[in-house]
């Protein structure tokens, strides 16, 4: 790499949270759009030089990216909550518990991220995600700002 191109930060990705009807009472509606990656495993590498180059600012034009969607919770009558099945790894309802899918394969669960006691929160991710990836995806619920109003 050339000095320039080493100074010059890596896009791993890009979240998104769209309002709902519901407010912040409601389950919050998520996107994720990541680098794809080569059948070898390589991740294509999004090294922007200008504002134009960013992955947030080509998101709606290119359609090379891998595109990840919370999954939807159902409405669960007998305890007056929205619920989806963590098999049994999330124990405490919490607005920022979510499962992220693709948005090909939705019954695929690639991430979850869930309340297991008041201070205590659990992770599940695959590929085509990394360590990193998925934690900066479950670090962004914890604003309230960006994620919930």
């Amino acid at each position: 790499l050339k000095k320039e191109e080493a100074e010059v930060r890596v896009d791993l990705g890009v979240v998104q949270y769209d309002s709902n009807v519901l407010g912040s009472n409601g389950p919050r509606k998520m996107q994720v759009w990541l680098p794809k990656t080569s059948k070898s495993g390589e991740r294509e590498k999004i090294q922007p030089t200008s504002v134009e180059d960013k992955m947030s600012s080509k998101i709606s034009k290119e359609h090379n990216y891998i595109r990840l969607v919370n999954k939807t919770p159902r409405w669960n009558e007998n305890l007056g909550a929205f619920c989806l099945n963590f098999q049994g790894r999330v124990t405490v309802a919490s607005v920022k518990n979510f499962q992220l899918v693709d948005e090909n394969s939705p019954d695929r669960v690639v991430l979850q991220f869930g309340k297991c006691s008041e201070d205590i929160f659990t992770m599940d991710y695959s590929y085509p995600l990394c360590a990193l990836q998925a934690f900066a995806i479950c670090l962004s619920s914890f604003d309230h700002k960006l994620a919930c109003e």
